[in-house]
């Protein structure tokens, strides 16, 4: 028997910034009810009420358009705490951003690495769209911690700066969510803090 689609073409093409949400709407649709497999561009696109090639202007593959949309989605999730500390407002950042990754689409982004990093273009990518992410939070949460006196200036923009980020990431890939406040303790405590704080 061949699958059932509803039409969602009816009402009028949206363009700009609301056919943006609505293909990314559309995308995240997709991947919670047909899983990233099944997912393809005429799919999103009827889901959208536009056209394959409005896609395609803009993404090349399902997998590309499948990274932006989960990259946008944690920047819109991610907060910037402004607790009164650097420590503290690292530890709330964190805290987010494990909250994120144990969300639905932190659990879909595991399942859909796993086919795009077959592709070294697409990987690069996912690496860019994803790591764009936190650092800009970062970067704001650095520059309070530098202007309070708590953290050392020459590590702003500096692969050491995102370092906490990097192993919340592996702590997602490899020990899998929830992740407990202890790891995030223990990345800041043990790791982070003492590499970016001004000596005493």
């Amino acid at each position: 028997m061949a699958e059932r689609v509803t039409d969602h073409r009816r009402g009028p093409r949206r363009r700009g910034a609301e056919l943006e949400a609505a293909i990314l709407a559309a995308t995240r649709a997709g991947l919670v009810e047909r899983g990233y497999a099944s997912l393809s561009m005429d799919w999103i696109a009827e889901r959208a009420r536009t056209s394959k090639a409005a896609l395609y202007r803009r993404w090349g593959t399902v997998g590309e358009l499948v990274v932006y949309t989960h990259a946008r989605l944690v920047r819109s999730l991610l907060t910037v705490p402004d607790t009164g500390s650097f420590a503290s407002d690292m530890r709330a950042m964190l805290r987010s951003t494990a909250d994120v990754m144990d969300s639905e689409y932190g659990e879909l982004l595991r399942g859909v690495l796993a086919e795009i990093m077959k592709n070294q273009e697409l990987a690069a990518e996912a690496r860019r769209q994803l790591a764009d992410s936190g650092p800009q939070a970062m970067d704001e949460i650095y520059r309070r911690g530098i202007e309070r006196g708590e953290v050392r200036p020459e590590l702003r923009g500096t692969r050491t700066m995102t370092v906490a980020l990097d192993l919340l990431r592996s702590e997602f890939i490899l020990g899998g969510t929830p992740i407990p406040d202890a790891a995030i303790d223990d990345i800041l405590d043990t790791v982070y803090l003492p590499l970016v704080r001004l000596p005493d």
